[in-house]
Order: C-alpha cells, then structure tokens, then sequence
C-alpha cells in the first residue's frame, strides 16, 4: 500500500493519557547524562528527588503515542523511514511529576515524487490532564525513503538556517556512555536498532545507534550548562535537523553562537568528526 495524501493526513493517531512520577523524571535525567559529575549540584537537581526539576527536554517523551507509523494503513514503509527533524516550545516549565495529555496529528506532507521519498510532518501537543494547559509544542519531520508520489506539497513547520562561520561563542564537550541506548529506551521508545545487534547490522549499522532524541537531548545538556547556568526555565525552544547517528560511548561536542534572534548550535561526534545535529536553534530567556 502507498500513502494516499488525504487518508494520512487525517490519520487518528491515538490521544495519550500518561501519568509519570519523580522516578521518571530522575530516570529520563540519568539517561540523557545528568549526574555525570557526582560534585555538580546543578546537574543533582535533575536526579535527586530533594528539589527535583525536569529537565526541559523531558517533554518529548511526554504523552507519546508510539510507533504509530508502522500501522500498514498508514501506507508508510516503516522499515525505510528516518526522524529528519525535531522542534520544541515550551510554554511553561515541566513539572517534575504529573498526568498529562498527548495529541499528536499530521499536519503535512512533502512529496518528493515517485520512488524519491515523502516528507511527513506532525505535531504533539501535549496538555495537563487536569486543567488542559498547554505544556508544549513539538514538531517533528520524517522522512519516509520508501514512498513518493502521493501529490502532497505542503510547506515545513520548521524553518532552519545553517550555523553560523565564523567561531562559536562557547564550546561544550559532553561524552555518553556505552550503555546510553538501553538507558534511554526505558523511557519508552523501545527500537530494537537500539539495542538489538543483529536489527542494527541488518539497518546497516555496525552496533546500535544512540536515539535520535537522546542525542537531542545531550544538545539541551550542553545548552543548559553553558547558557542557562542549568536553570531549565531559561531553555524555551530547540529545533534541530538529524544529519548523521551517534553510537553510543562517542564525546558530543556542542558548538553555541548567539544571535540576533537567539541561539544557533550544532553539535558533532568527536571520534569519528561527524556532524550529527546540524541547522540547531534555541531560544533562551533572561531569567
């Protein structure tokens, strides 16, 4: 089955009601790489449960629905698809426990045309159960290499310029562990690519590659700890294009340059001097 451009646009991804608790939160913490210095007192607010904060970036497992891409009415080739880009707005701090409501739909699609590849696009909105206050926005593009030709052209909710050339303003170095990927799928994204040899060599990796997200969070780290003085209110947005995987165990090195209209970032695996989050914005406030 091919996509057809209207049935995905109005595909009814599923609304999801998800409770978390410190526990989560000190979890999603640890495995994003907080705690990493045992003397940092800024990193122990994010993983110890005396004063416990949540970490901004938290918001992407919040009131996730799943791999709903694989439904084969969806006309996605599931095994062909990559997470292309990735946006976050917060509109308020997260709280470090609580019940919330996910609603994620299509909101484009860009078709490259037959056999080159479809571009979709969706949105999570994600809500406090009990007052229906709008937590965050997260746009996310995928491409889906293995379709085309459904007639879609609508525009990018992201708009991302490249990084800037001249040297950036502050330079962090954070490394992961080698056990990262199975830390960060307790969270909930379960891919086997992440943890499963034989599923990562048959995708044409060597050995599991690090989340997606969990490198996108890392980024957040390294933007916390060099422009927010780990103040996660401070942290108001990212976007972020996916150029290339990490494995699990590399030092991501994150470039920052301030801007006019915010912050420009990328970040890079020093091993290999691959750029793995390129086109990076952030928007920092004051206080």
């Amino acid at each position: 089955m091919a996509i057809d451009y209207q049935r995905l646009l109005d595909w009814p991804v599923p609304e999801i009601r998800h409770s978390y608790g410190a526990r989560d939160s000190q979890l999603y913490a640890l495995a994003v790489g907080l705690g990493a210095d045992p003397v940092s007192t800024a990193q122990l607010r994010f993983v110890y449960e005396q004063g416990l904060e949540a970490l901004p970036m938290q918001a992407v497992v919040l009131g996730y629905p799943g791999f709903w891409m694989k439904d084969p009415g969806t006309g996605i080739d599931c095994v062909r698809l990559v997470h292309a880009e990735q946006g976050l707005r917060l509109h308020r701090p997260l709280p470090a426990a609580g019940e919330v409501i996910g609603r994620t739909r299509v909101i484009g699609i860009n078709d490259k045309g037959p056999d080159k590849g479809a571009i979709v696009y969706s949105q999570r909105t994600v809500h406090e159960a009990s007052s229906g206050e709008l937590l965050a926005t997260l746009d996310s593009s995928t491409f889906c290499r293995g379709d085309g030709g459904c007639g879609g052209s609508d525009a990018a909710p992201l708009r991302l310029a490249p990084s800037p050339e001249r040297p950036p303003d502050a330079v962090c170095d954070l490394p992961t562990l080698p056990q990262q990927a199975l830390l960060y799928r307790l969270c909930g994204d379960l891919n086997p690519l992440h943890a499963d040899p034989d599923v990562a060599r048959a995708a044409g990796f060597d050995r599991p590659i690090l989340h997606g997200l969990c490198t996108f969070a890392v980024a957040g780290h390294a933007l916390l700890r060099s422009m927010c003085d780990y103040h996660p209110q401070r942290l108001t947005a990212m976007q972020v294009r996916f150029s290339a995987p990490v494995y699990p165990g590399e030092t991501l090195r994150t470039e920052v340059w301030r801007e006019a209209e915010g912050l420009a970032f990328r970040t890079t695996a020093l091993e290999r001097a691959v750029v793995v989050l390129s086109h990076g914005r952030a928007s920092v406030s004051a206080d």
